[in-house]
C-alpha cells in the first residue's frame, strides 16, 4: 500500500471512531509499525485501539438478540443499540459471546467474516488473533492489522514485551514505535499530517526494544520475528488484548 494511501485509511478510522457509533467505547486510537516509520509502499498497516468496557447493561436487549440470532452478550459486551443496527458486523467468541475487538474490525476494517481463530495467553494477558476476510477491499491495500486492548499503548507495549519474552513469543511483541492520532475526544491532525510527510523520526526496532531494556542479541531476534509475521501475512487480522 503506498504511504498516502495509508495514511487516507488512518484518517477515514478517526472519522468513524470520532462521528459514528462503535460497538463499543474508544478511547485511543494509534498506528504504529511501517507507516510510523514512513516507509512507502508499507507492507501492512499496523492499528490499535483503546477501548473501553462498557458501563451499563441492557438484559432485555441481550436476551432478545440472543433469542433471534443466537448470539451472547450483547448490551453487556457490546453495545446493543450498534448490534440492533449492524447485526450483521457481530462478531462471536468461541464461547458464543459478542468479541468486541472482532466486531470493531468488521465495522472498521472490513464488513465481513471473521475466520482462522488463534488464541494464546499468558502473563496477565488474555490474547485472541483472528483473520479478517477483506474481500471487496480496494487491491492497492495492504493487509490491515487491528490491535484492541483495553490499556493504553504504552501499558500495552510493556506488557505484552514481559510476557513475550518470558515465553520466548517473540512474534507476540507489540512494535513500540507508535504515532497517536485520536485521544479522548481530541484528534490529531498535525500527526496525520506528519504521518503523510513520513516525518516522524523513529529508530530501528532493534534500538526502540534495547531503550526498553531488552538485550541486544534478543532485540534482533524480536525483530526479525515481527517482520518475518509481516512479510507472511496477506489478509487482514484482529488482535484482542485484556491486560
Amino acid at each position: 500500500m503506498e504511504l498516502d494511501r495509508a495514511v487516507d485509511r488512518l484518517e477515514a478510522i478517526v472519522d468513524r471512531v470520532e462521528d459514528e457509533p462503535m460497538p463499543v467505547p474508544v478511547r485511543e486510537v494509534w498506528a504504529f509499525g511501517d507507516v510510523a516509520l514512513g516507509l512507502d509502499p508499507i507492507d501492512r498497516l499496523d492499528v490499535y485501539l483503546t477501548k473501553d468496557v462498557l458501563m451499563e447493561s441492557d438484559a432485555d436487549a441481550a436476551a432478545a438478540f440472543e433469542a433471534e440470532y443466537g448470539v451472547k452478550g450483547v448490551g453487556t459486551t457490546v453495545r446493543a443499540s450498534w448490534a440492533e443496527t449492524n447485526p450483521d458486523r457481530v462478531r462471536v467468541s468461541d464461547n458464543g459471546y459478542a468479541a468486541p475487538e472482532k466486531c470493531l474490525a468488521a465495522e472498521l476494517v472490513a464488513p465481513t467474516a471473521v475466520t482462522d481463530t488463534d488464541s494464546s495467553a499468558g502473563n496477565d494477558v488474555d490474547t485472541t488473533r483472528n483473520d479478517v476476510d477483506t474481500t471487496g477491499t480496494d487491491a492497492r491495500d495492504a493487509p490491515i492489522h487491528l490491535e484492541v486492548c483495553n490499556a493504553s499503548f504504552g501499558d500495552n507495549v510493556t506488557q505484552r514485551l514481559k510476557g513475550a519474552l518470558a515465553r520466548e513469543a517473540y512474534g507476540e511483541v507489540l512494535d513500540p514505535r507508535g504515532v497517536c492520532l485520536w485521544a479522548e475526544g481530541r484528534r490529531d491532525d498535525e500527526a496525520l499530517e506528519r504521518l503523510r510527510e513520513a516525518s516522524f523520526a523513529m529508530p530501528t526496532l532493534p534500538a526502540a526494544l534495547s531503550s526498553l531494556g531488552v538485550d541486544d542479541d534478543v532485540a534482533g531476534a524480536v525483530a526479525d520475528a515481527l517482520e518475518a509475521e509481516r512479510v507472511d501475512q496477506e489478509t487482514a487480522s484482529v488482535r484482542g488484548d485484556m491486560v
